[in-house]
């Protein structure tokens, strides 16, 4: 977008920066009167006009807000290859491709549904060159070395008759999910909050492999590496190599994974072994294990330094310059929450007065205490219904039927709030170069009649 020669580099820095002449540019509102007057004025009725209805709770949009309707649907033209389609073997075509060279794949919010997320609509994530499926997946190797007292050297028959399987349902979620809501707008892959899913689970406990070495006194952090090849082909060079402190290490819920909803795990998602480290950045739940190596120290690894998933101590100004000495590593990750249904743009049949409600939540270490949900841009909020949890690290499914009091453009948000008190804000804060950590509150546009 731009006007008088002057380049917008999005929408909502437009409205952030300037929302009189935002609604200007977007709605035709004339220069010089304030943002209220537009929205109790013509300007109201040109609004209603963009987003395909009249607005019922216009008198409480925050000044500066860019509706949902716009935000997702008239932004300027993205670049000439913005994110496209999933077509790959098993995924549903529904999912959309961030990035091609690693391979990363974001899940629409309404195709995150389902209780337990199907195999076929779990995110992608790759960090170097996907390797070849395992020809014989029972043999495939991974070893244990290190600050131990025997170094293990197991096959995944070893590891499934050696030792007790557990099969849990919990969240694994990229790091950088919500980077796009950051602004300036962070490096990296530009996720919304689709790299996230709560699948299925089954594997040994990595606490109980780590007790078949037996851990030293010096053990302190662990270092994981897989079989996925670097982007550059270097083999010299890891496509990624993080690592946990040992007490993360040994939680009960942390697995060593041979399979995902009951089905041996594929080749896409990490098969035939994979680390699954609950609340954390799902970069410590390696794909395609192949060493797990205990050290004496802070783990320095590819991912593990400069501003790779790590975040700053205090706040920096966004878009400066990072001091990385002032920077610490991204542990558990924040309270999020998102509408699953309706999905964004849904239309209701004239004359609906309420609409059904439900999504997902979830909390990194913690637990989600309360989800509520507002239809009046945030002035007012209803308490959801919480579903009963499976075990530890499990999504918390929310559902909420919400009276309407008319016909008209609706934005449905949503605010999840974490067992420490700690509530969504609503922009994304705490701005980092990588975009971590960005959980600001999800909203969808709806229209009724």
């Amino acid at each position: 977008m731009s006007t008088q020669g002057r380049i917008e580099r999005s929408l909502e820095e437009l409205y952030r920066d300037d929302p009189e002449r935002a609604d200007g540019i977007v709605h035709g509102r004339r220069t010089g009167a304030s943002r209220r007057g537009f929205l109790n004025g013509a300007g109201l009725a040109a609004m209603g006009a963009t987003v395909g209805a009249a607005i019922p709770f216009a008198g409480s949009m925050p000044a500066g807000l860019v509706p949902a309707a716009q935000a997702q649907g008239a932004a300027p033209a993205p670049a000439a290859k913005g994110p496209q389609p999933l077509d790959f073997p098993g995924k549903d075509k529904g999912l959309v491709v961030l990035g091609d060279r690693p391979l990363v794949a974001e899940t629409p919010e309404h195709l995150l549904d389902d209780e337990t997320t199907p195999t076929a609509k779990f995110f992608i994530r790759t960090n170097g060159q996907i390797p070849e499926a395992a020809a014989a997946a029972e043999g495939w190797r991974f070893s244990v070395d290190g600050e131990v007292n025997q170094r293990l050297d197991l096959t995944l028959g070893e590891l499934k008759s050696r030792f007790t399987p557990k099969t849990y349902r919990m969240v694994l979620e990229c790091g950088g999910n919500g980077r796009s809501l950051f602004q300036p707008q962070a490096r990296g892959n530009p996720w919304t909050n689709g790299g996230a899913g709560c699948a299925e689970w089954t594997g040994v406990p990595l606490s109980q492999v780590l007790n078949a070495a037996g851990l030293k006194e010096t053990a302190k952090y662990t270092a994981h590496y897989g079989a996925d090849p670097h982007l550059s082909g270097d083999a010299t060079k890891d496509s990624l190599s993080r690592g946990m402190p040992i007490a993360k290490a040994m939680e009960e819920h942390g697995l060593v994974v041979f399979a995902m909803n009951g089905e041996p795990l594929s080749n896409i998602h990490g098969g035939p072994v994979r680390l699954v480290v609950p609340g954390w950045p799902a970069s410590l739940s390696h794909k395609w294990l192949t060493r797990i190596t205990i050290r004496d120290r802070e783990h320095d690894g590819q991912g593990m330094t400069g501003t790779a998933y790590r975040v700053p101590n205090k706040p920096m100004v966004p878009g400066g310059k990072a001091d990385e000495r002032d920077f610490r590593i991204l542990e558990s990750m924040p309270v999020r929450s998102i509408v699953t249904a309706p999905a964004n743009g849904a239309r209701l049949p004239a004359g609906s007065r309420e609409v059904a409600m439900r999504g997902a939540a979830w909390a990194g270490d913690l637990t989600v205490a309360r989800v509520d949900v507002s239809i009046d841009f945030g002035a007012t909020w209803i308490a959801t219904q919480l579903a009963p949890t499976r075990n530890r690290y499990d999504w918390s499914r929310w559902s909420a039927s919400v009276p309407l009091p008319s016909d008209g453009y609706y934005e449905l948000w949503v605010r999840a709030t974490d067992s420490a008190g700690k509530a969504q804000p609503h922009v994304a804060g705490n701005w980092n170069p990588q975009g971590y950590g960005g959980n600001a509150l999800h909203r969808v546009a709806v229209l009724v009649g």
